[in-house]
């Protein structure tokens, strides 16, 4: 995933991921909402959330692990991150669930 990432958004910076319960504390106000969220709502055992579209807050790129989507078609787990940050994607240009 993270070369993947590379080659799309070259000048991007590195994806910040947690595996502990403790947040980073470099994120920008937009990626702290999503990471809260999701952080909330699924209890990752792993979450990256990056604001791949310059700083302006309208593209992001998410991974995400958790025991939540055990069993369930790819296509599930997104509609349920998705549906979790339905406010968040009303104000946003682009979308990267991995």
């Amino acid at each position: 995933m993270l070369s993947i990432t590379r080659r799309l958004f070259p000048a991007a910076r590195h994806l910040r991921s947690l595996t502990t319960a403790v947040p980073p504390t470099d994120l920008s106000e937009g990626e702290q909402n999503i990471y809260s969220k999701l952080t909330q709502k699924f209890s990752p055992s792993q979450l990256q959330v990056q604001d791949v579209s310059g700083g302006c807050g309208t593209f992001y790129a998410i991974t995400i692990a958790s025991r939540s989507f055990k069993g369930l078609p790819i296509v599930k787990q997104h509609k349920l991150v998705t549906e979790t940050l339905k406010q968040e994607i009303e104000g946003i240009h682009g979308l990267q669930v991995c």
